[in-house]
């Protein structure tokens, strides 16, 4: 949702597509890549191909289970921009999403006795709140993102 959202608002030419198939990044001069956080940074398919981007300037975007004002949140910005390091990193965008209920199901039971990652009253509502993200606002402020990036490259 939040790379459709963001695709639309992107000047031609453009392409979008999967992680899995996503086009050779050294063919182009602008990347917007997208990814869902896993254990405290981007997905494991994602981080393969950002392994690959070299030298481009790039805008970022990504959903996660936890609030986007979170300290988890900052630590996965983070992680993310070591990831991308080599790169001109122009924003990255963080928004909830929701969390697919089988991960939370397995969460609670394999982290029931970590004090950190246990299901507490304060996790669940969490997720349930992620459960309506990305919301239209997400999406909105995903394109303003992406639209003050276009800005600066044309600028």
């Amino acid at each position: 949702m939040v790379a459709d959202a963001i695709y639309s608002c992107l000047p031609d030419p453009k392409e979008i597509s999967p992680v899995e198939t996503a086009p050779d990044p050294e063919d182009y001069q602008f990347l917007a890549v997208g990814f869902w956080v896993d254990k405290g940074t981007a997905d494991q398919k994602a981080r393969e191909y950002m392994t690959k981007i070299r030298n481009k300037k790039i805008g970022v975007f990504g959903t996660l289970g936890a609030y986007p004002d979170s300290d988890h949140a900052n630590t996965v910005r983070e992680r993310v921009r070591e990831l991308l390091k080599e790169n001109d990193i122009m924003d990255l965008f963080l928004c909830q999403g929701k969390v697919d209920p089988e991960l939370v199901k397995m969460m609670a039971e394999t982290m029931k006795d970590d004090p950190h990652h246990s299901m507490t009253p304060e996790r669940r509502a969490r997720l349930k709140e992620a459960e309506k993200h990305p919301d239209e606002d997400d999406l909105k402020n995903a394109q303003k993102v992406f639209e003050q990036i276009m800005v600066s490259l044309n600028n």
